[in-house]
């Protein structure tokens, strides 16, 4: 009989520790903030200021992996690789070249792009947005980041004219790609000439 009440008894035990713990847990989620709390403070609200930085500086965020994951190095990169690709003096040249031009567009844009979110930003603040509003300025936000990405694009195309095949291969090495992915399906090296 004793045996039986002690089994109840720390099945009662183990119930309300049960209890408590699953208290615990949904006072924790209670607490816990949600969605996008801590962001209201944000000057923009759909940029934090890393963001806002890396688009005055004309960074490249991410926006040319499809060119440089496939054997199209940007500028930036070769011109800090400039020893080990072995860069002649006229590819080091049309590297900086290249790394101005497309520096000087991304900051550009970049500019143009923060003034339009903070734009959309206070229309939302201030009430004052209709579907109107919010199609035009969703439009150009998204016209400018299109013309951001094409302007970083455009330079690692640039680069894969003045690399020649070899040093391509070693931009790749170098910067930690997979040498078993260094040949394109399709694509022959061999029509790149040496510049």
């Amino acid at each position: 009989m004793r045996q039986g009440g002690n089994y109840h008894m720390h099945q009662t035990i183990r119930l309300l520790l049960l209890s408590f713990a699953f208290a615990v847990a949904a006072s924790a989620q209670e607490t816990k903030p949600q969605g996008y709390a801590g962001e209201t403070g944000r000057e923009i609200k759909s940029l934090s200021a890393e963001e806002i930085e890396q688009l005055l500086q004309g960074h490249g965020m991410g926006l040319a992996k499809a060119a440089e994951l496939n054997h199209y190095p940007g500028p930036r990169h070769v011109l800090e690789l400039a020893a080990g690709l072995e860069l002649k003096p006229e590819q080091r040249a049309g590297t900086q070249a290249a790394f101005a031009r497309m520096r000087n567009e991304a900051t550009r844009i970049g500019r143009q792009i923060v003034e339009r979110e903070k734009e959309l930003d206070a229309l939302f603040a201030g009430g004052e947005i209709d579907s109107g509003k919010l199609q035009a300025a969703t439009a150009e936000i998204a016209r400018l980041q299109g013309t951001l990405r094409l302007a970083h694009l455009a330079a690692h195309l640039e680069m894969r004219r003045l690399l020649s095949p070899a040093q391509i291969k070693k931009y790749d090495e170098l910067r930690g790609y997979s040498i078993d992915k260094m040949k394109p399906a399709g694509h022959d090296h061999r029509s790149h000439g040496k510049h």
